[in-house]
């Protein structure tokens, strides 16, 4: 298995701290293998990611709601984020893995939503070995319209332009991560940039501002992704949400404190209604808060 950085271990409060009700649209908790068993062929494990240290990391930063989505760690088995919702109360939602329309039932499709998941993951990353075919993709989003949950998608490495077919005339709400993964050297031509603009005016399409130290190519302070972000939020301020993606799978490199990743953000929002909106009220409709 390939060696991968964990998560910053000290992370600090942010410069200043983020409005009341703030939320991190994506995190994923892990744990103990003996009790969470990866699935055959998990591309990366964190055990040391519990929801005890990702509830602290929110302390500390002044996040109080939270999406906790599955990795691809554990495909189907869903318990390591139940039972951190549970962990974690009323404030924090989870997101599934799509890969359980599979083979779930309806009877555990109602308790997934009873727990408090209202939305799956769609992963377009092939080394993960997670990706639906099509007639499962269909399949999973006519399951996914009749419980009232969004679709979330992980984009390949190279952005969503490779796959963008398969949900880009969804009817129902979708969130893309990690801001279509769009390349800041290609500046204001980038595809991937022009078509996540483009879903936006939509109306269903979401975005989450997240993976700006991965997506940045100058490294910190990341002014590169900045022009990128203000796209977003001058395209749809009401449809983007801010996410940690705590803990950092598959970093090459040492991830950075998480209270950076929020200034970066409150750099690129420097109006406080805007900010109040990314943070608390945009991701309250989504998620269901």
């Amino acid at each position: 298995m390939t060696h991968y950085f964990p998560f910053h271990p000290a992370p600090r409060p942010p410069a200043q701290l983020p409005p009341p009700l703030t939320c991190d649209a994506q995190f994923h908790v892990l744990g103990d293998p003996a009790r969470y068993p990866p699935r055959p062929g998990a591309h990366y494990e964190m055990p040391s990611a519990t929801i005890e240290r990702a509830l602290a990391m929110h302390k500390i930063l002044g996040i109080t709601r939270g999406v906790i989505v599955q990795t691809t760690t554990y495909g189907a088995d869903h318990s390591v984020v139940l039972d951190g919702l549970k962990r974690a109360g009323p404030n924090y939602r989870g997101c599934a893995n799509a890969i359980l329309f599979a083979t779930a039932t309806d009877k555990e499709l109602a308790a997934l939503h009873e727990a408090g998941i209202r939305g799956a993951r769609f992963s377009f990353r092939q080394e993960l070995g997670v990706k639906l075919s099509r007639a499962e993709f269909d399949r999973a989003v006519a399951v996914m319209r009749e419980l009232g949950w969004y679709a979330k998608i992980q984009p390949e490495k190279t952005g969503i332009i490779e796959g963008v077919e398969f949900y880009e005339n969804l009817d129902i709400p979708v969130l893309i991560d990690h801001m279509a993964r769009p390349d800041p050297d290609a500046g204001e031509t980038d595809a991937n940039l022009l078509k996540m603009t483009e879903l936006l005016k939509r109306g269903n399409f979401w975005v989450m501002l997240s993976l700006t130290e991965k997506t940045s190519r100058q490294g910190p302070p990341w002014d590169d992704v900045m022009p990128i972000a203000r796209r977003y939020i001058e395209t749809a301020p009401q449809r983007c949400v801010w996410g940690s993606d705590w803990p950092h799978p598959i970093s090459v490199k040492p991830p950075p404190n998480d209270a950076e990743l929020m200034e970066f953000l409150f750099r690129c929002v420097p109006d406080e209604a805007e900010r109040h909106s990314i943070l608390v009220d945009n991701p309250a409709q989504l998620f269901g808060f």
